[in-house]
Order: C-alpha cells, then structure tokens, then sequence
C-alpha cells in the first residue's frame, strides 16, 4: 500500500482527449489493485460524475451544495463533501455545472491559486486516501491552476489523431508560466488514448511525442473500443462493465504503470 495519500490530476486543455474516461477507469483499476481512491470531478461537463452515478443524481446534487463548486466558492473542507459510490473503497466529490463560473468566483479570493489544496488539507493530512484523482476541465486558467498546484503528479491524455497534439505546447508553456507556484508538481506522463492500429495517427503521435523532451510516454496505450462508451452508457467504469474488454485490460496494465512511475518518482 502507499505510505501516504498521492494526489494526481488529469489535464489537457484540448476536449475529447480522453480525460474524464481515463481518470474514471484508473480511478477503478487502482481499487482493483487494493488501494483507496477519491475521485473529484473538477469539469462543468459531468463526466466523471456520471461514471459512478445515475445522472439523476448527479443532476441533483450539481443544484445542491454538496458539489465542488459550493465547496470551492465558500472554501469550505472538502471532507464534507465526499460521497460513497456503490463500489468499495472509491468515493467521490462531484462537479456541477456551476463550474462554469469558477473562474470569477476565484478571482475575488485571497491566494486563489491555493484554495483547492486548502480544501484538501484535512483529508491528505488523516491519510485516508492512498489516491486522490482529479479531473480537469479543458482549458488553461486559474481553475486548471488551482488543481495543478493541489496535486503532485500530473497525467496528460491524448488522443491518436490529426488534432490530437494540437494544444499541447500550449499547456507546457502554461506549466512552464506556473512554475513558480507548482514547484512540486511533476509530470508523470503522456498516454495516448483512442488509439486506432489500423491508422497512421497512431504511429505519428507515438513519434511526436517521444521527440519531446523531459517527457515520459507510458508504454500501455487505449485503443478504440465499443466497451467504453457501453460502459459510458451504463454509467459504469468499463472494468466492472466488461472486465474482459481489451479496454478493461489495458486500463489496468496502464494503472500499474502509474503505480510504478509514483514509487519511482517518490525513490528520487
């Protein structure tokens, strides 16, 4: 088990690269393997919420103040707002789609850039977590900065496609500009994710992004797969939809991946 509570964030400022399914199923597959995890769904979108609950609920708890953006705007511990989800050792906190106006909530509040992290103090601090997993909204701002500077690994989903890099020198030059308060943060790596073998996208994104420096690349990628979006029909990680599926499997070979770069990481 991890000695202490690792908090990794799943950020991409380009939608559609596969964040909120790739931090739904790690969440999921990290419980396989015998840890606990908190989930925080930080996107207006729903998605990761919608993973885990029926959207009904997710509906009703995002005009509640049980969401995230209640607990952000009057920065309340975010202890409060955890949920059970129906599966041992996962909880979440969920997003509503007041996320929208985060970013003016933000911009009247004292150290802003900490609020998050703030929030999360008392949960690190009791170790009740072996990880915490965060999912971003697709876009560079104070918000996705608040979540950078709350976590200590950061992940970054891309997507096997024409437009799927499109973007990313944005966000490193975003990591780059944030630097000064995120000194801690370390990017864990790139997988690439709705990965076609039958294309050349595949093999093109696999190239530019080994050509990046500084950049580790995790060798388990997700190929394309009806089970994930079955899975996202169902409102179900695809690992307890369909644990056979090639995408259940390489979820959980990426997440021991992660595993293993975290104790790396944590050595140096």
């Amino acid at each position: 088990m991890a000695s202490q509570t690792h908090i990794l964030c799943f950020v991409n400022n380009k939608g559609g690269s596969g964040k909120s399914t790739t931090c739904a199923n790690i969440g999921y597959s990290l419980s396989s393997l015998g840890y606990k995890v908190l989930l925080i769904d930080g996107d207006m979108q729903l998605n990761l919420s919608l993973a885990y609950f029926e959207e009904e609920f997710v509906l009703e708890t995002a005009k509640s103040e049980k969401n995230l953006y209640a607990a952000i705007k009057y920065q309340k511990d975010l202890s409060d707002y955890i949920l059970s989800t129906r599966y041992p050792n996962i909880d979440m906190i969920l997003s509503s789609t007041l996320m929208s106006s985060i970013e003016y909530e933000l911009f009247t509040k004292w150290q802003r850039e900490y609020i998050l992290k703030n929030g999360l103090k008392k949960i690190v601090e009791r170790n009740e977590y072996d990880y915490i997993l965060i999912d971003s909204p697709p876009t560079l701002g104070g918000w996705v900065m608040n979540i950078l500077c709350a976590s200590h690994y950061m992940i970054t989903p891309v997507e096997a496609s024409p437009w799927g890099l499109f973007g990313l020198a944005n966000l490193f030059d975003f990591l780059s500009d944030i630097k000064y308060v995120t000194p801690d943060l370390q990017m864990l790596g790139v997988c690439i994710t709705k990965a076609d073998t039958r294309k050349n996208y595949l093999k093109q994104t696999i190239t530019a992004l080994e050509e990046l420096k500084h950049t580790y690349v995790f060798e388990t990628y997700i190929k394309v797969d009806s089970s994930i979006e079955w899975s996202q029909e169902n409102g179900r990680p695809v690992m307890d939809y369909k644990k056979s599926s090639r995408s259940a499997i390489e979820y959980l070979s990426l997440t021991k991946e992660v595993v293993s770069r975290v104790n790396q990481q944590q050595k140096h």
